[in-house]
């Protein structure tokens, strides 16, 4: 009986996510916990990663597993951090409101959840939609302003913004 090294065929062959999941979950587990600190979190991180495989309906191969897994993961940890350092923002602002004005912690739930949203379809615009948005509604500039910095027309940032102000609303009105 002849058996493959890894450079042969099998590590060329397509892996069911069974058999993935079943060889490279303990190992993934263990970078992303590295990584992370937690392994409540790292456990929850890990199996996005599988969910994402799953949803992708893409083929691994064993030879690519790690490598395939390791993108994916470090996709959802930058998505994660982003995600936290917004979620921390937001509360140190409130933490400086004063109490009459503090959201109920029902309202900063739901705002965080918004915040994140927003955060999600803003990294799903194409580049110079997101960044006229950003300089418009962060830096404060007019439209003239943003097409010198962009290189573009007046015209084509408002029809950034009227992309990006309709993202925004389907984003919350969902």
């Amino acid at each position: 009986m002849k058996t493959s090294t890894p450079c042969g065929p099998a590590a060329s062959a397509p892996v069911p996510v069974d058999v993935l999941y079943r060889d490279h979950q303990p190992w993934l587990f263990r970078w992303l916990r590295g990584r992370l600190g937690s392994p409540f979190r790292a456990e929850d991180l890990a199996q996005d990663v599988f969910v994402r495989v799953i949803a992708g309906r893409k083929q691994v191969h064993a030879a690519q597993a790690r490598p395939f897994l390791r993108t994916i993961a470090h996709g959802l940890l930058l998505d994660h951090y982003r995600r936290a350092s917004l979620e921390q923002a937001y509360l140190d602002y409130l933490a400086v409101l004063p109490e009459p004005q503090a959201p109920s912690a029902e309202q900063r739930a739901v705002m965080v959840q918004q915040i994140a949203a927003l955060d999600r379809m803003l990294a799903g615009l194409p580049d110079n939609v997101r960044r006229a948005f950003l300089l418009a509604q962060i830096d404060g500039l007019g439209y003239a302003e943003i097409a010198l910095q962009l290189g573009v027309s007046v015209s084509s940032v408002q029809q950034y913004m009227i992309r990006a102000l309709t993202a925004c609303y389907a984003c919350l009105d969902s």
